[in-house]
């Protein structure tokens, strides 16, 4: 049997209750492998053989109550010539695991095809027809399917809109009611003004509002959920609401049917759940809102067309267009549209996308390139030899997708126990009013002692418990440069073990420096050698000229005027400079020459044991001086280890760059643990066997550090860097410390500490006082709760959570 993968977008999962329900109604399906629901993607990923099929998964999903995000689109397909041409296309359809309904129509050459959303694109099913021996196009007028980034984005809009329009209603609801309990001088002018009654229809319709408009999406998933027997955090906030708005309904409307000393009103708590639940959800909303920007700035790395050669002529095709074997001409600047072969020309490749070393790559007849590198000032042609899903850009993309849908190690701590949690407080809830119906204390007292149960358990400080401190400790965090773009990148990084680094760009400079200038005992000074070696490189692609006419500048040099440059590939140049006749380049290039460089070789080996590129100039025919030329390590990387070291954190050193060189920054660093030589898909697997020693943070800067960051428990991007590496990422440093790694590690650790105090407390008052609600004190004396004290005693945990995230603010970074 055929095994096959499915990634479902869910848009109806909201908390962690949510995953395990998804989750619990694929699992029995025959054929179903393994099944991961991840609530930040708002998706599940199913593996699964016949005789399970997309349909069947489709229709559970369905009834569980959390159906997939689906599509329709249209085709008109040419060269069908009978009936069993239908049914090959549809077959073709139905051999993708993402297509679930295929109709294909043979009279009027048209086919509809019902899709899992995400999971395939039109093009990709165009192309199913295509692969079948079939021409097709699209002819839907209906819009694309929003993808699940603009999702997130429009859902946190519409979240913040619902906040705000909660949060105005809900504040004359509360100087009206808590503004009354607490100022006796206010209590006294409402009651001689508008009077208590009147008071108590404004808050009334004032919280109806609330419960009807912006909070309809509590009730609108909670209450369901709550029908079918598996009750989540949304039942909780709507039962709560519903409890203390019912009560005080019956209360303004009916007062007669509640005993005198219990008639009191509780609008404010239900008006207070609403907004402060929204707030939460909104916070975390912008968060998931960014998750999928990386995936379109990797796209956005692809041209639209290519210049390829057909014939004599030279056309512009759809990049989508092209096939293996067609040959493209790449001008200069311009960007590599696929993978390829170089035919013809000479130039120098950046492709720091890939390596995230800064030095271009040198280019001639045979050289392999990479889609969506940048060409730089020499025309090349290249033939391709990759397209489509088999680039090395796709497979960056497709690693990122896969490494950002994966199911997160740990989920959000209160929606792991409300699991548990909801139910309980529900049957409480009942239990309660069986008791004192039973105990004939009447439907009164048994409706009161009921209502101040689900009152109390009403999960207030709860839902502000996490939210309110990733929100405070973020805040911080900002303050100090430190962007946390996901609040569960808090919890992650707090349980980090290990702290990877990518070297160039994020322990490094990120561009080739002149580090060292040896004199060579000659009659020309050192000096005198680089000011010639400047103008003759000036007239040089080669990347390491950057470096010495830099080099010469921070010196105060101006370089010579040179002529006669030629290039020797593989060597380095030959010039004429002011009269004098120069020689720049590597070993064999002074070899080759005839000068004599044994005195110097020693020096030579040293600097390239510390991981520079030695350079030799020459000048009229005797050895000048000895340069040499790296990547210089970053000042504050050396104190960014020693932090992180005495924090008890193991650090280790990730590198695209040849060993000797990664080794060398090592040393210099104090890291032990070297990884190098490894590409974009080797850093994943090196991320993949640290993390099975413990929770792993990397810290990257690169393009091809995104896969990496994702793939990660916690990615840190440098924010100096690429715009793909810092959105790929859980954390940015704003700015480019690697200092601020150890700094938002002690935060993290902090907020994590505040948020479990928060629950703890959150969870103390109701384990405290969910019995005193039900009443086990009375039968010994003691006092119940009634609705009054059991909201009075929720506002107070909710300002206790507040006011202990607010000491966030104070943490000195």
């Amino acid at each position: 049997m055929t095994a096959s993968t499915v990634r479902f977008t869910i848009d109806g999962m909201h908390c962690g209750a949510c995953t395990g329900r998804v989750e619990a109604a694929l699992r029995p399906i025959t054929g179903v492998k393994t099944v991961s629901a991840n609530l930040m993607a708002r998706s599940a990923q199913v593996d699964f053989a016949p005789p399970a099929d997309t349909a069947d998964l489709t229709q559970a999903l369905e009834q569980a109550g959390y159906p997939a995000s689906t599509a329709t689109l249209h085709l008109e397909i040419d060269a069908m010539t009978c009936a069993s041409c239908a049914g090959r296309i549809e077959r073709a359809l139905y051999a993708h695991p993402a297509v679930i309904r295929a109709s294909v129509n043979f009279a009027t050459s048209g086919a509809d095809v019902t899709y899992a959303q995400g999971a395939i694109s039109p093009t990709e099913l165009i192309g199913l027809v295509k692969a079948a021996g079939y021409s097709a196009t699209a002819t839907t007028t209906q819009e694309a399917p929003a993808t699940l980034s603009h999702k997130q984005q429009a859902e946190a809009h519409n979240l913040k809109r619902d906040m705000w329009i909660a949060a105005a209603l809900t504040v004359p609801v509360f100087v009206l009611a808590m503004g009354a309990h607490m100022i006796p001088a206010l209590h006294r002018l409402i009651a001689t003004t508008i009077g208590m009654s009147a008071s108590w229809w404004i808050q009334m319709v004032l919280s109806a509002i609330v419960l009807a408009v912006p909070g309809r999406v509590f009730f609108r998933l909670g209450l369901p959920a709550l029908f079918r027997g598996q009750p989540e955090m949304n039942s909780l906030v709507a039962l709560g609401a519903l409890a203390s708005f019912g009560y005080s309904a019956i209360v303004t409307i009916v007062p007669d049917l509640v005993p005198a000393s219990a008639r009191g009103v509780y609008f404010e708590a239900a008006a207070m759940i609403v907004t402060l639940i929204l707030l939460g959800r909104w916070l975390e909303a912008r968060a998931k809102g960014r998750a999928g920007e990386a995936i379109s700035r990797l796209v956005g790395l692809r041209p639209d067309t290519a210049r390829v050669e057909r014939g004599d002529s030279v056309i512009d095709l759809p990049v989508a267009d092209l096939a293996t074997g067609d040959i493209v001409q790449l001008p200069p600047g311009g960007r590599v549209a696929v993978d390829g072969i170089v035919t013809d020309g000479h130039g120098w490749i950046d492709e720091s996308m890939l390596s995230g070393e800064p030095a271009p790559v040198e280019k001639t007849d045979g050289s392999p390139i990479t889609g969506g590198t940048v060409n730089g000032q020499s025309p090349l042609t290249y033939r391709v030899t990759a397209t489509g899903g088999d680039t090395v850009l796709s497979r960056i993309i497709t690693m990122v997708e896969q490494a950002q849908g994966s199911k997160l190690p740990v989920q959000a701590m209160v929606d792991r126990v409300t699991r548990v949690f909801v139910p309980v407080v529900i049957a409480l809830s009942v239990l309660t009013f069986g008791i004192w119906m039973l105990a004939d204390a009447g439907l009164t007292a048994a409706l009161v002692a009921a209502i101040s149960v689900m009152i109390i358990a009403c999960p207030c400080a709860m839902g502000l418990a996490t939210p309110v401190s990733i929100l405070v400790g973020t805040g911080r965090a900002a303050q100090a440069g430190l962007l946390f773009r996901r609040g569960d990148a808090l919890q992650r990084l707090a349980e980090s073990k290990t702290v990877a680094f990518d070297k160039t760009g994020t322990l490094t400079q990120g561009h080739p420096d002149l580090t060292d200038l040896l004199e060579a005992g000659g009659p020309i000074s050192a000096e005198e050698a680089l000011r010639l070696a400047a103008g003759a490189e000036g007239r040089s692609e080669h990347p390491l000229a950057t470096a010495i006419i830099r080099g010469a500048q921070a010196r105060g040099l101006a370089p010579a005027q040179a002529k006669r440059v030629k290039t020797q590939t593989g060597l380095g140049l030959t010039a004429q400079a002011d009269g004098h006749a120069i020689v720049i380049g590597n070993l064999r290039a002074m070899t080759q020459a005839g000068i004599a460089t044994a005195a110097m070789e020693p020096a030579a080996r040293a600097l390239a044991e510390d991981g520079k590129t030695p350079v030799w100039i020459a000048v009229d025919g005797q050895l000048a001086a000895l340069a040499a030329v790296s990547d210089p390590v970053k000042p504050e990387a050396r104190p960014a280890i020693a932090a992180l070291q005495d924090r008890g954190i193991k650090v280790v050193l990730i590198s695209g760059d040849t060993e000797a060189t990664a080794q060398a920054v090592g040393k210099q660093l104090g890291i032990s643990h070297v990884i190098a030589g490894v590409m974009p898909d080797g850093k994943v697997r090196a991320i993949e066997d640290l993390k099975a020693q413990g929770t792993l943070a990397f810290v990257g800067d690169g393009i091809n550090d995104a896969p990496a960051l994702a793939a990660a428990d916690v990615g840190l991007a440098i924010g100096t860097g690429t715009d793909v590496a810092i959105e790929a990422a859980d954390v940015v440093l704003m700015q480019g410390d690697p200092q601020g790694v150890a700094r938002a590690i002690t935060l993290s650790r902090k907020v994590m500490r505040n948020i479990h105090e928060n629950l703890f407390w959150a969870f103390a008052y109701n384990a405290a006082l969910i019995p005193v609600a039900m009443g086990v004190l009375v039968p010994f004396g003691g006092p119940g709760l009634s609705p009054l004290l059991a909201a009075a005693a929720m506002a107070f945990s909710s300002t206790f959570v507040v006011s202990n995230a607010l000491r966030l603010r104070r943490v000195k970074l």
